[in-house]
Protein backbone atom coordinates (compact mmCIF):
# COMPACT_ATOMS: atom_id res chain seq x y z
CA UNK A 1 0.00 0.00 0.00
CA UNK A 2 2.35 2.60 0.78
CA UNK A 3 4.93 1.51 -1.97
CA UNK A 4 2.09 2.09 -4.33
CA UNK A 5 0.76 5.37 -2.60
CA UNK A 6 4.54 6.47 -3.09
CA UNK A 7 4.19 5.57 -6.81
CA UNK A 8 1.28 7.98 -7.61
CA UNK A 9 3.47 10.77 -5.33
CA UNK A 10 6.50 10.21 -7.32
CA UNK A 11 4.36 10.53 -10.64
CA UNK A 12 2.62 14.08 -9.17
CA UNK A 13 5.95 15.70 -8.55
CA UNK A 14 7.32 14.51 -11.42
CA UNK A 15 10.11 13.08 -9.69
CA UNK A 16 12.70 10.39 -11.09
CA UNK A 17 15.35 8.96 -9.03
CA UNK A 18 19.15 8.71 -10.44
CA UNK A 19 21.83 6.49 -9.34
CA UNK A 20 25.60 7.23 -9.91
CA UNK A 21 27.29 4.13 -10.09
CA UNK A 22 31.24 3.43 -10.73
CA UNK A 23 32.85 -0.27 -9.72
CA UNK A 24 29.90 -1.30 -7.33
CA UNK A 25 28.62 -4.51 -8.94
CA UNK A 26 28.67 -6.54 -5.66
CA UNK A 27 25.86 -4.07 -4.59
CA UNK A 28 23.87 -2.45 -7.72
CA UNK A 29 21.52 -4.90 -8.57
CA UNK A 30 20.19 -4.89 -5.03
CA UNK A 31 20.12 -1.12 -5.32
CA UNK A 32 18.41 -1.12 -8.58
CA UNK A 33 15.76 -3.44 -7.53
CA UNK A 34 14.97 -1.76 -4.42
CA UNK A 35 14.46 1.40 -6.37
CA UNK A 36 12.03 -0.65 -9.04
CA UNK A 37 9.68 -1.16 -6.14
CA UNK A 38 9.04 2.46 -6.00
CA UNK A 39 8.98 4.13 -9.71
CA UNK A 40 10.19 2.83 -13.02
CA UNK A 41 11.82 6.82 -13.30
CA UNK A 42 15.38 5.67 -12.89
CA UNK A 43 18.79 6.84 -14.40
CA UNK A 44 21.57 4.87 -13.93
CA UNK A 45 24.64 7.13 -14.84
CA UNK A 46 27.77 4.17 -15.83
CA UNK A 47 30.25 6.45 -14.76
CA UNK A 48 32.94 4.37 -16.86
CA UNK A 49 33.24 1.31 -14.48
CA UNK A 50 35.79 -1.69 -14.93
CA UNK A 51 33.93 -4.32 -13.10
CA UNK A 52 30.85 -6.35 -14.56
CA UNK A 53 28.77 -2.95 -14.00
CA UNK A 54 27.91 -3.33 -17.62
CA UNK A 55 26.73 -6.79 -17.67
CA UNK A 56 24.60 -6.39 -14.62
CA UNK A 57 22.90 -3.39 -16.56
CA UNK A 58 22.06 -5.53 -19.21
CA UNK A 59 19.52 -7.41 -17.01
CA UNK A 60 17.57 -4.39 -16.48
CA UNK A 61 16.66 -3.08 -20.36
CA UNK A 62 13.45 -0.96 -19.01
CA UNK A 63 16.02 1.38 -16.96
CA UNK A 64 17.47 4.36 -18.74
CA UNK A 65 21.18 3.89 -19.03
CA UNK A 66 24.54 6.26 -19.43
CA UNK A 67 27.32 4.65 -20.01
CA UNK A 68 30.43 7.42 -19.69
CA UNK A 69 33.22 6.30 -21.85
CA UNK A 70 35.41 6.96 -19.27
CA UNK A 71 35.90 7.74 -15.26
CA UNK A 72 35.70 11.46 -14.53
CA UNK A 73 34.35 11.58 -11.27
CA UNK A 74 30.50 11.30 -9.14
CA UNK A 75 30.21 14.68 -9.54
CA UNK A 76 30.52 14.43 -13.14
CA UNK A 77 28.12 11.49 -13.34
CA UNK A 78 25.64 13.43 -11.14
CA UNK A 79 25.24 16.33 -13.53
CA UNK A 80 25.29 14.08 -16.82
CA UNK A 81 21.81 12.87 -15.15
CA UNK A 82 20.59 15.85 -14.05
CA UNK A 83 20.72 17.28 -17.26
CA UNK A 84 19.16 13.95 -18.54
CA UNK A 85 16.29 14.28 -16.32
CA UNK A 86 15.66 17.58 -17.14
CA UNK A 87 15.52 17.11 -20.62
CA UNK A 88 12.66 14.55 -19.79
CA UNK A 89 11.01 16.72 -17.85
CA UNK A 90 11.05 15.99 -14.71
CA UNK A 91 11.25 18.55 -11.79
CA UNK A 92 12.95 16.82 -8.88
CA UNK A 93 15.89 13.79 -8.95
CA UNK A 94 16.18 11.83 -5.67
CA UNK A 95 19.92 10.15 -5.77
CA UNK A 96 20.72 7.11 -4.29
CA UNK A 97 24.59 5.92 -4.21
CA UNK A 98 25.43 2.34 -5.62
CA UNK A 99 27.42 1.25 -2.76
CA UNK A 100 24.82 -0.27 -0.75
CA UNK A 101 25.02 2.06 2.57
CA UNK A 102 21.66 3.95 1.59
CA UNK A 103 17.90 1.90 1.87
CA UNK A 104 15.64 2.59 -1.20
CA UNK A 105 12.92 1.86 1.52
CA UNK A 106 13.57 5.77 2.32
CA UNK A 107 12.37 7.27 -0.71
CA UNK A 108 8.73 7.57 0.99
CA UNK A 109 10.31 9.58 3.00
CA UNK A 110 11.35 12.72 0.44
CA UNK A 111 9.10 12.28 -1.22
CA UNK A 112 5.98 12.72 1.88
CA UNK A 113 8.86 15.52 2.97
CA UNK A 114 8.34 17.34 -0.17
CA UNK A 115 4.67 16.98 0.16
CA UNK A 116 4.24 18.16 3.21
CA UNK A 117 6.70 21.14 2.75
CA UNK A 118 4.86 24.59 1.58
CA UNK A 119 8.34 26.08 -0.14
CA UNK A 120 8.78 23.29 -3.05
CA UNK A 121 12.22 24.91 -3.65
CA UNK A 122 13.55 22.94 -1.59
CA UNK A 123 16.93 20.53 -1.36
CA UNK A 124 17.13 17.37 1.07
CA UNK A 125 19.89 15.47 2.38
CA UNK A 126 19.16 12.44 4.31
CA UNK A 127 20.80 12.40 7.48
CA UNK A 128 22.19 9.29 8.50
CA UNK A 129 23.03 8.54 12.15
CA UNK A 130 26.23 9.01 12.05
CA UNK A 131 27.28 8.04 15.60
CA UNK A 132 26.31 4.29 15.48
CA UNK A 133 29.18 1.66 16.18
CA UNK A 134 29.45 0.67 12.11
CA UNK A 135 30.28 4.22 10.88
CA UNK A 136 34.04 4.48 10.57
CA UNK A 137 35.53 7.45 12.02
CA UNK A 138 37.19 9.33 9.52
CA UNK A 139 33.85 9.57 7.88
CA UNK A 140 31.95 10.81 10.96
CA UNK A 141 34.82 13.24 11.48
CA UNK A 142 34.78 14.56 7.90
CA UNK A 143 30.85 14.95 7.78
CA UNK A 144 31.22 16.81 10.96
CA UNK A 145 34.30 19.64 9.14
CA UNK A 146 32.05 19.68 6.30
CA UNK A 147 28.91 20.69 8.40
CA UNK A 148 30.84 23.63 9.98
CA UNK A 149 32.06 24.75 7.12
CA UNK A 150 28.70 24.76 5.17
CA UNK A 151 27.08 26.65 8.63
CA UNK A 152 30.30 29.35 7.53
CA UNK A 153 29.53 29.69 3.97
CA UNK A 154 25.31 29.76 4.30
CA UNK A 155 24.41 30.43 7.86
CA UNK A 156 22.27 27.17 7.50
CA UNK A 157 23.16 24.13 10.17
CA UNK A 158 22.41 20.81 9.38
CA UNK A 159 22.97 17.69 10.53
CA UNK A 160 24.75 15.88 7.83
CA UNK A 161 26.22 17.81 4.26
CA UNK A 162 27.88 14.58 2.39
CA UNK A 163 25.21 12.35 2.21
CA UNK A 164 24.39 11.15 -0.74
CA UNK A 165 21.13 10.13 -0.56
CA UNK A 166 19.18 13.44 -1.57
CA UNK A 167 16.44 15.49 -3.21
CA UNK A 168 17.30 17.73 -6.05
CA UNK A 169 15.15 20.71 -7.47
CA UNK A 170 16.11 20.25 -11.06
CA UNK A 171 14.63 23.57 -12.05
CA UNK A 172 16.81 25.79 -9.67
CA UNK A 173 19.83 23.85 -10.08
CA UNK A 174 19.86 24.32 -14.38
CA UNK A 175 20.21 28.19 -13.24
CA UNK A 176 23.52 27.63 -11.17
CA UNK A 177 27.31 27.54 -12.42
CA UNK A 178 28.92 24.22 -10.89
CA UNK A 179 33.05 24.25 -11.42
CA UNK A 180 33.95 20.68 -10.09
CA UNK A 181 32.99 17.27 -10.75
CA UNK A 182 34.44 14.78 -8.33
CA UNK A 183 32.68 13.89 -4.43
CA UNK A 184 33.43 18.11 -4.04
CA UNK A 185 30.31 19.22 -6.38
CA UNK A 186 28.22 17.81 -3.43
CA UNK A 187 29.32 20.40 -1.75
CA UNK A 188 29.92 22.60 -4.00
CA UNK A 189 25.37 22.28 -5.32
CA UNK A 190 24.17 22.55 -1.91
CA UNK A 191 26.02 25.71 -0.89
CA UNK A 192 25.37 27.35 -4.12
CA UNK A 193 21.86 26.37 -4.19
CA UNK A 194 21.65 28.01 -0.27
CA UNK A 195 22.91 30.79 -1.53
CA UNK A 196 20.04 31.05 -4.16
CA UNK A 197 17.51 30.98 -2.00
CA UNK A 198 16.88 26.88 -2.23
CA UNK A 199 16.02 25.64 1.37
CA UNK A 200 18.36 23.09 1.81
CA UNK A 201 17.47 20.95 4.85
CA UNK A 202 17.81 16.68 6.35
CA UNK A 203 15.42 14.33 6.91
CA UNK A 204 16.44 11.18 8.83
CA UNK A 205 17.51 8.04 6.90
CA UNK A 206 19.00 4.48 7.57
CA UNK A 207 22.57 3.79 6.96
CA UNK A 208 24.58 0.58 6.06
CA UNK A 209 28.56 0.29 6.28
CA UNK A 210 29.06 -3.29 5.60
CA UNK A 211 33.02 -3.56 4.72
CA UNK A 212 32.54 -6.98 3.26
CA UNK A 213 30.63 -5.43 0.14
CA UNK A 214 31.04 -1.74 -0.11
CA UNK A 215 33.65 0.10 -1.91
CA UNK A 216 34.46 3.42 -1.37
CA UNK A 217 36.70 5.90 -3.94
CA UNK A 218 37.40 8.37 -1.79
CA UNK A 219 40.69 9.60 -2.44
CA UNK A 220 41.72 10.86 1.46
CA UNK A 221 44.29 12.59 0.22
CA UNK A 222 43.51 14.18 -3.25
CA UNK A 223 39.63 14.25 -2.16
CA UNK A 224 40.26 16.20 0.73
CA UNK A 225 42.56 18.64 -0.93
CA UNK A 226 39.75 19.33 -3.80
CA UNK A 227 37.44 20.02 -1.01
CA UNK A 228 39.71 21.85 1.43
CA UNK A 229 40.40 24.35 -1.53
CA UNK A 230 36.64 24.46 -2.44
CA UNK A 231 35.50 25.76 0.83
CA UNK A 232 38.76 28.24 0.72
CA UNK A 233 36.98 29.55 -2.32
CA UNK A 234 33.42 29.41 -1.43
CA UNK A 235 34.31 30.99 2.08
CA UNK A 236 35.75 33.73 0.24
CA UNK A 237 33.34 34.30 -1.89
CA UNK A 238 30.64 33.82 0.96
CA UNK A 239 32.19 36.62 3.11
CA UNK A 240 33.16 39.19 0.12
CA UNK A 241 29.94 38.80 -1.77
CA UNK A 242 27.03 36.78 -0.55
CA UNK A 243 26.62 38.07 2.90
CA UNK A 244 27.07 41.26 1.94
CA UNK A 245 24.44 41.05 -1.03
CA UNK A 246 21.92 39.03 1.63
CA UNK A 247 22.28 42.49 3.76
CA UNK A 248 21.84 44.95 1.10
CA UNK A 249 18.79 43.08 0.08
CA UNK A 250 17.06 42.87 3.59
CA UNK A 251 17.84 46.75 4.03
CA UNK A 252 16.43 47.23 0.52
CA UNK A 253 13.59 45.12 0.85
CA UNK A 254 12.70 46.58 4.38
CA UNK A 255 13.59 49.81 4.13
CA UNK A 256 16.61 51.24 6.43
CA UNK A 257 13.70 52.40 9.47
CA UNK A 258 12.05 48.95 9.58
CA UNK A 259 15.30 47.04 9.43
CA UNK A 260 16.61 49.44 11.95
CA UNK A 261 13.95 48.38 14.62
CA UNK A 262 13.39 45.11 13.61
CA UNK A 263 17.05 43.42 12.82
CA UNK A 264 19.11 45.74 15.21
CA UNK A 265 16.17 46.60 18.50
CA UNK A 266 13.78 44.01 18.00
CA UNK A 267 16.24 40.70 17.10
CA UNK A 268 16.29 38.09 19.70
CA UNK A 269 20.22 38.54 20.80
CA UNK A 270 20.31 40.02 23.92
CA UNK A 271 21.53 44.46 24.40
CA UNK A 272 24.91 42.86 25.67
CA UNK A 273 25.34 40.55 22.10
CA UNK A 274 23.88 43.42 20.37
CA UNK A 275 26.60 46.00 22.04
CA UNK A 276 29.93 43.84 21.54
CA UNK A 277 28.81 43.45 17.64
CA UNK A 278 28.39 47.26 17.49
CA UNK A 279 31.83 47.89 18.95
CA UNK A 280 33.57 44.89 16.59
CA UNK A 281 31.53 46.54 13.82
CA UNK A 282 33.07 49.90 14.42
CA UNK A 283 36.55 48.72 15.21
CA UNK A 284 37.13 46.68 12.04
CA UNK A 285 35.64 49.70 10.36
CA UNK A 286 38.12 52.26 11.99
CA UNK A 287 41.22 50.22 11.62
CA UNK A 288 43.74 50.47 8.86
CA UNK A 289 42.67 46.82 7.27
CA UNK A 290 41.63 48.48 3.93
CA UNK A 291 40.03 45.79 1.67
CA UNK A 292 39.74 43.27 4.31
CA UNK A 293 36.97 44.84 6.69
CA UNK A 294 34.16 42.86 4.99
CA UNK A 295 35.83 39.33 5.68
CA UNK A 296 37.32 40.31 8.65
CA UNK A 297 34.00 41.71 10.60
CA UNK A 298 31.89 38.37 9.59
CA UNK A 299 34.34 36.08 9.89
CA UNK A 300 34.80 37.40 13.39
CA UNK A 301 31.32 37.97 14.08
CA UNK A 302 30.96 33.70 13.02
CA UNK A 303 33.94 32.73 15.24
CA UNK A 304 32.88 35.28 18.59
CA UNK A 305 29.08 34.16 18.03
CA UNK A 306 28.00 37.69 17.55
CA UNK A 307 25.13 39.58 15.49
CA UNK A 308 26.55 39.37 12.10
CA UNK A 309 23.92 41.90 10.40
CA UNK A 310 24.68 44.32 13.30
CA UNK A 311 28.81 43.92 12.85
CA UNK A 312 28.23 44.09 9.00
CA UNK A 313 26.20 47.53 9.15
CA UNK A 314 28.37 49.30 11.74
CA UNK A 315 31.62 48.16 9.78
CA UNK A 316 30.62 50.62 7.28
CA UNK A 317 31.46 53.64 9.72
CA UNK A 318 34.41 54.14 6.90
CA UNK A 319 32.18 55.18 4.43
CA UNK A 320 33.96 57.09 1.51
CA UNK A 321 32.82 60.21 3.21
CA UNK A 322 34.45 59.62 5.93
CA UNK A 323 37.54 58.71 4.77
CA UNK A 324 39.65 61.49 4.77
CA UNK A 325 38.25 62.17 8.96
CA UNK A 326 39.35 58.80 10.37
CA UNK A 327 43.06 59.10 8.26
CA UNK A 328 43.04 62.57 9.51
CA UNK A 329 42.16 61.74 13.58
CA UNK A 330 44.01 58.67 13.07
CA UNK A 331 47.46 60.36 12.79
CA UNK A 332 46.22 62.94 15.21
CA UNK A 333 45.99 59.85 17.67
CA UNK A 334 48.71 58.95 16.70
CA UNK A 335 50.97 61.96 16.69
CA UNK A 336 49.57 62.27 20.36
CA UNK A 337 50.51 58.60 21.23
CA UNK A 338 53.68 58.68 19.83
CA UNK A 339 54.78 62.00 21.32
CA UNK A 340 55.28 63.62 17.47
CA UNK A 341 54.35 66.95 16.02
CA UNK A 342 50.25 66.96 14.95
CA UNK A 343 49.78 67.41 10.97
CA UNK A 344 47.73 70.02 10.08
CA UNK A 345 43.91 69.38 8.37
CA UNK A 346 45.28 71.64 5.38
CA UNK A 347 48.09 69.59 4.52
CA UNK A 348 46.37 65.96 4.69
CA UNK A 349 45.31 66.56 1.07
CA UNK A 350 49.17 66.15 0.16
CA UNK A 351 49.60 63.02 2.81
CA UNK A 352 46.31 61.43 1.60
CA UNK A 353 47.85 59.18 -0.78
CA UNK A 354 51.42 59.21 0.45
CA UNK A 355 51.46 59.16 4.04
CA UNK A 356 54.64 60.18 5.03
CA UNK A 357 54.77 58.55 8.42
CA UNK A 358 53.14 55.18 8.19
CA UNK A 359 54.02 53.93 12.01
CA UNK A 360 52.12 57.20 12.95
CA UNK A 361 48.83 56.56 11.01
CA UNK A 362 48.68 52.70 12.23
CA UNK A 363 49.58 53.26 15.82
CA UNK A 364 46.64 55.75 15.81
CA UNK A 365 44.39 54.01 13.56
CA UNK A 366 44.28 51.09 16.00
CA UNK A 367 44.14 53.17 18.96
CA UNK A 368 41.07 55.26 17.36
CA UNK A 369 39.23 51.70 16.69
CA UNK A 370 39.93 51.26 20.01
CA UNK A 371 38.41 54.33 21.78
CA UNK A 372 35.73 54.50 19.15
CA UNK A 373 34.70 50.78 19.39
CA UNK A 374 34.33 51.38 23.72
CA UNK A 375 32.69 54.23 23.03
CA UNK A 376 29.95 53.91 21.12
CA UNK A 377 29.36 49.87 22.12
CA UNK A 378 28.85 51.33 25.79
CA UNK A 379 26.65 53.92 23.97
CA UNK A 380 24.48 51.37 22.03
CA UNK A 381 24.76 49.29 25.74
CA UNK A 382 22.87 52.04 27.44
CA UNK A 383 20.71 52.63 24.36
CA UNK A 384 19.59 49.37 24.15
CA UNK A 385 19.10 48.72 28.21
CA UNK A 386 16.80 51.94 28.31
CA UNK A 387 15.24 50.93 24.61
CA UNK A 388 14.00 47.56 26.57
CA UNK A 389 13.10 49.17 29.48
CA UNK A 390 10.45 51.31 27.79
CA UNK A 391 9.22 48.63 25.89
CA UNK A 392 8.67 46.50 29.07
CA UNK A 393 7.11 48.89 31.24
CA UNK A 394 4.76 49.90 28.06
Amino acid sequence: MIKEFTKQKIDLFNVCVIIPTYNNCKTLRRVIDGVLLYTKNIIVVNDGATDTTQEILKEYPQVQQIHLPKNKGKGNALRVGFVSAQKQGFKYAITIDSDGQHFPEDIPAFITALEKSENKNILLIGARNMSQESVPKKSSFGNKFSNFWFWVETGTKLQDTQSGYRLYPLEELAKLNFYTSKFEFEIEVIVKAAWSDVIVKNIPIQVLYDETERVSHFRPFKDFTRISILNTWLVTVAFLYIKPRNLFRKVKKKGVKRFFFEDFLESQDSPQKKALSVALGVFIGVSPLWGFHTVLVLFLAVVLKLNKVIAFAFSNVSLPPFIPFIVFMSLKVGSFVLGESQPSFTNIGENFEMIKSLKTYIVGSFTLAIISAFTIGILAYVFLIIFYKKNNAS
